[in-house]
């Protein structure tokens, strides 16, 4: 095996302050699993579900969403202009996968049992089968990430072998986390009396991946974008436009469906009773769905950078708003109590965001991950090896 040579990392203050948090957190997640939840979290009885859970896991596997979108419209749909952004997508994906993995583990009672489910099967529990697929697609996004890796860590027998598996991951690639997705959201089917009747829905496992696969192509902007300006490049601004065509697609269909959905179920008057949740519900639609769709559909904003950019960003905070209404607004009343996270809480979190953020720079800073400059202007096929996401 011939090692890669020249790896680097830009040490930037910004980057210190990152890997003190990251540091911080280490040390509050050591605390934690030394003398338990209760120690570092405002976790009770009536609310045993927090931020590690609500925001962590439930956003952070949506906002993962964008490599099995981009695996879908690429490998499936054979929309190669998109190529240039794939690598991207799954270097997201995968970090994004891993930080939500870690905040499970770290929101387990007794971490020491975590083991469990690879052993004793639990076929009727929904968390199971959401256990199984995350741990798999993370797994595969790892094999997958390995053409990448290959690049620069020269093995020609391991890279043999992984070649020859690629399509079958990239179909597990596709299928696995279309079922977690939908599983986070049929987690609420049974809280049909405690969850508000806005959010709760027998089809919610339909809205919960169907979210999660319109986030994609935002969360893929957002983050091309970020790159590029961190980097000193163009964005890919052409092919972030055409991408978004999609979403907007997807958000029309959501929204035609949600409101068929609380017609149906008689509860749409529920919407403008005035009450917290349905000021809350209105800006989720109103703000989040509504206006990213005129933007997307007026082709003088969508066309634009700070246009793509700004209704992207709204997309990506709604999918997270809606998160956060299902996991506490749309359950407060029926929890009783109160929870605000504790500041260990948040310095976890922060920590494992900080870390996605370090590690993407460092990868971006090693591996071709980011697209040659030739498809800035062209938004054209990629002139290198296939992307996959």
């Amino acid at each position: 095996m011939q090692k890669g040579r020249n790896w680097t990392f830009r040490m930037t203050g910004f980057r210190k302050l990152l890997i003190l948090l990251v540091v911080i957190a280490v040390c509050a997640a050591l605390y934690r699993f030394v003398f338990g939840l209760g120690s570092v979290t405002n976790l009770s009885d009536e609310w045993p579900w927090g931020l590690w859970i609500g925001f962590d896991l439930l956003c952070g596997i949506a906002l993962a969403g964008g490599g099995f979108s981009t695996a879908l419209i690429v490998h499936v749909l054979h929309k190669d202009k998109y190529l240039p952004i794939a690598r991207a997508a799954l270097l997201t994906s995968l970090i994004g996968y891993i930080i939500s993995m870690v905040s499970l583990f770290l929101d387990i009672g007794r971490w020491f049992n975590f083991w469990r489910p690879f052993f004793y099967w639990g076929f009727h529990s929904v968390l199971f089968e959401v256990f199984w697929c995350i741990s798999l697609y993370t797994t595969v996004q790892v094999l997958e990430f390995g053409e990448i890796f290959f690049e620069k860590i020269k093995c020609p027998g391991l890279e043999k072998v992984l070649h020859a598996m690629l399509p079958f991951l990239l179909i597990l690639g596709i299928v696995l986390p279309s079922l977690h997705q939908s599983s986070l959201g049929s987690l609420y089917i049974v809280a049909v009396d405690r969850l508000y009747p806005l959010w709760w829905s027998q089809i919610i496992p339909f809205f919960f991946v169907w979210s999660a696969f319109f986030l994609g192509p935002a969360m893929v902007t957002v983050e091309g974008t970020l790159a590029a300006r961190a980097y000193g490049r163009e964005p890919e601004t052409p092919v972030f436009s055409s991408l978004t065509k999609v979403t907007l697609v997807m958000l029309i269909i959501y929204l035609i469906v949600k409101i068929a959905d609380l017609v149906y179920r008689g509860v749409l008057s529920m919407a403008f009773n005035g009450s917290f949740e349905s000021n809350m519900f209105l800006i989720e639609m109103i703000v989040f769905i509504i206006l990213p769709i005129i933007m997307y559909a007026t082709p003088s904003i969508r066309n634009k950078q700070g246009g793509v950019l700004t209704a992207s960003i709204l997309v990506v905070a709604g999918v997270v708003f809606n998160r956060m209404n299902v996991v506490f607004t749309g359950m407060a009343d029926a929890m009783g109590g109160s929870y605000f996270p504790s500041i260990w809480e948040w310095l976890c979190t922060l920590g494992m965001w900080s870390f996605l953020v370090l590690a993407y720079c460092f990868v971006v800073e090693n591996f071709p991950i980011l697209p040659k400059e030739e498809h800035v202007h062209s938004g054209g096929h990629s002139h290198g090896a296939g992307f996959h996401a």
